[in-house]
């Protein structure tokens, strides 16, 4: 299936459009590895906005995404450790979710997609504004039984939201990680980064792969964008902080969010 900018034949794409769709696909994924999600809050609406269809548009978002995956980890490693307990919790308990997610999302019309991507978006900026110490310091908390049972079910929540919406899911991982968990913002966004970008998103773009389509002509300009800013975005967020990124992060949410549901 050939989907073009603006309904128009694709087959062959200009320099020029690869190039936008390397520079969108930079721009969101270091935003995302910066802030611990988010990439989807520029880089979908943005394959939308040139012509694709909501379904096709997040099949290929998520094959991008896992490039982000592997830049960010490739720095996080270098700087953080994982805990081999808590990493089989967020695969164990995420995966199913995000298969559930990705099958539902595709029987979805594209309006309803949109406007509920719109309406995620908005509440993500809002959330973030008035959260300005999100994560300051590290405090072991829930480390038992019944707090992974909680924890592991809210994840699974979430990965539904992944593999559906996937509009800065990854950042409601950072944020559960740092609000149930005690994570500080730094580890939370290195595990996000990891098992989000990494294992989520891969299980993700695979049931999308298989149930619908992928506009494979913009893949290797988004995978390139997305490898490149994942590791620039976490190395910024390991020796710089977050808090400018932070508040840009909000204007964008919220400027997007209105565009999807406004149309």
């Amino acid at each position: 299936m050939s989907i073009g900018i603006n309904s128009q034949d694709s087959s062959v794409l200009h320099v020029t459009e690869q190039l936008l769709i390397f520079i969108i696909s930079l721009v969101a994924n270091l935003f995302s590895a910066l802030s611990g999600g988010g990439a989807g809050l520029i880089q979908l609406p943005a394959l939308i906005f040139l012509g694709l269809p909501f379904g096709i548009a997040l099949a290929t978002h998520k094959v991008a995404t896992i490039a982000l995956g592997i830049g960010a980890t490739a720095r996080h490693l270098k700087d953080n450790k994982i805990e081999r307990d808590f990493a089989l919790v967020m695969i164990i308990a995420g995966l199913p979710g995000v298969v559930l997610g990705a099958s539902f999302i595709l029987q979805v019309p594209d309006h309803i997609a949109k406007t509920a991507l719109g309406l995620l978006t908005m509440g993500l900026g809002i959330y973030s504004f008035f959260s300005p110490e999100l994560g300051q310091s590290y405090q072991v908390k829930n480390r038992h039984a019944k707090g992974y049972l909680i924890g592991g079910l809210v994840l699974f929540l979430i990965g539904i939201l992944n593999g559906s919406l996937t509009s800065g899911t990854g950042l409601f991982v950072t944020i559960w990680l740092i609000r149930w968990y005690g994570f500080d913002y730094k580890l939370g966004v290195a595990y996000t980064l990891v098992f989000v970008g990494l294992f989520w998103n891969a299980s993700g773009a695979v049931t999308l792969g298989l149930l619908g389509d992928i506009h494979w002509l913009w893949i290797p300009a988004l995978l390139l964008g997305s490898a490149i800013g994942g590791y620039i975005g976490a190395h910024l967020s390991i020796v710089k902080g977050n808090k400018v990124i932070k508040r840009s992060f909000e204007v964008v949410t919220l400027l997007i969010g209105l565009k999807l549901v406004l149309g």
